[in-house]
């Protein structure tokens, strides 16, 4: 294991974030405070409690997997595909570095920033509502889990994408939709049992299930049945990234 070239790549990616500390962390930040407002006054004055918490307190986790879900992708996303676009990756892929190397410092830096991100959203959330973590390890773990998870799902749409449009067209228009049908402001027992139904296909009720359980031990969902799903997302994600260097798919033509 070349750890020099994972530390330059990681390092270099971090360094990144510093310099745009504006854009990837303030943004962020004040956009979950934003919805957290208007979602805690709006419907929060009409919903007073959701399964024995009080509505505000129950929207925090869907709102730390909202962002985190998010930021993994970008964060991921744009590493790789920014060096594509400016034609340096073909000096990283001629470097006397292996592929488990590159992914490690790429998806490792944009897991990095997700996770520190959302620490940070989870301090800023306790400034509004009262906040109890019944299992923090587990909330550690559904929180790494899932930057990581993402993370390489991001790396793969960086390595996918030729263009910025179609950069932004996954997060946009399916990642960002799926998040906020996945019981990020409500408990899916709340809905009809068809809806139900319907949206337990949906990969990210059982994060942010998982996520919720650790806070407040309430779920859509069984943990296991959420920590299932979530490694097996992760297998898939690192089965594609093993193919496309495998095969070169995006990267050597």
């Amino acid at each position: 294991m070349n750890y020099r070239a994972v530390r330059a790549i990681y390092l270099f990616e971090m360094a990144r974030t510093w310099r745009t500390l504006l854009q990837s962390i303030v943004s962020p930040v004040v956009s979950t405070s934003l919805y957290f407002v208007v979602f805690g006054a709006a419907i929060g004055s009409r919903i007073s409690q959701v399964e024995g918490v009080s509505y505000g307190t129950f929207i925090v986790p869907g709102l730390i997997m909202l962002s985190v879900l998010t930021q993994s992708i970008t964060n991921a996303s744009f590493g790789i595909y920014f060096p594509k676009f400016v034609g340096t990756i073909y000096e990283i892929l001629s470097a006397p570095i292996s592929y488990v190397e590159i992914v490690l410092g790429y998806v490792g830096a944009a897991a990095t920033k997700s996770i520190i991100l959302g620490l940070i959203i989870l301090a800023t959330a306790g400034m509004f509502v009262p906040l109890h973590i019944q299992h923090p390890v587990w909330m550690l773990v559904f929180l790494v889990l899932t930057a990581v998870t993402f993370s390489l799902f991001g790396f793969i749409i960086g390595i996918w994408a030729d263009g910025f449009e179609k950069l932004q067209m996954i997060p946009m228009l399916v990642v960002t939709p799926l998040t906020f049908l996945g019981g990020s402001f409500y408990s899916v027992d709340m809905l009809p049992p068809a809806w139900r139904t319907v949206t337990l296909f949906n990969p990210v009720v059982y994060l942010i299930s998982g996520f919720r359980w650790s806070f407040y031990e309430i779920a859509d969902v069984s943990i296991f049945v959420s920590f299932g799903m979530t490694v097996a997302f992760l297998a898939i994600c690192l089965g594609a990234i093993w193919w496309i260097f495998r095969t070169g798919y995006r990267l050597k033509n």
